[in-house]
């Protein structure tokens, strides 16, 4: 037992380790963007469009993740295991987007993308609910993660629940030659989740 509680890996190299990657990830992001210069307009506005969205989805999982590992405390190797799982999905962000919006979509790269993005979600929750098992802690930090973690939860079903082909085939039409998969509508909700736990989490300090 003293062996589990012996903390393995010192929480301060593992959040340099991690803002390494994060940088690495947005990065390389930026890069397929000169990699894929486009050809009209049209398409540098399209391809603005489609980085902004996995940028503001990474930025929520760093900020999410940072302000997390603030309060929790590396006393067991699972917790460990927990954030270099995270790690390595945040790592392969990149390839999958560059794999999801440089060429056509196809159903299966997006399976790829919507399930590597609900790991993170996942495992945001994980890390949070380890903070909660501390009942020692303030009332009030306990309520916000219980709220963060819920709002994780939710957030990774939405990516897994847009797995179902259903949410592939049908889309919603732009123009008469353009259209969007639900599934990829479904993949903004968990963007708005951080504001409105906000909002909640006031209403609730208020009454």
């Amino acid at each position: 037992m003293a062996e589990e509680k012996e903390r393995s890996t010192p929480k301060s190299r593992i959040e340099t380790l991690s803002d390494l990657i994060f940088g690495l990830a947005l990065s390389i992001g930026a890069l397929t963007l000169i990699g894929n210069a486009p050809s009209n307009f049209s398409d540098l506005l399209k391809s603005i469009g489609y980085f902004a969205f996995s940028f503001f989805i990474l930025i929520s999982v760093w900020y999410t993740y940072t302000s997390t590992m603030s309060n929790v405390r590396i006393e067991k190797r699972i917790q460990v295991q927990l954030n270099l799982v995270l790690l390595f999905l945040v790592s392969i962000e990149p390839f999958l987007f560059n794999e999801l919006f440089s060429k056509i979509p196809t159903m299966d790269v997006s399976t790829l993308y919507a399930v590597d993005l609900g790991g993170l979600f996942v495992i945001l929750s994980l890390l949070a609910n380890s903070i909660l098992s501390d009942k020692k802690r303030p009332e009030e930090l306990l309520h916000h993660y219980a709220a963060m973690r819920n709002s994780q939860i939710v957030g990774a079903a939405f990516f897994f629940i847009s797995v179902i082909p259903f949410f592939w085939s049908w889309a919603v039409p732009i123009n008469s030659e353009t259209s969007i998969p639900l599934r990829f509508i479904l993949w903004m909700v968990p963007l708005f989740l951080h504001f409105i736990r906000r909002i909640w989490e006031r209403q609730s300090n208020i009454t």
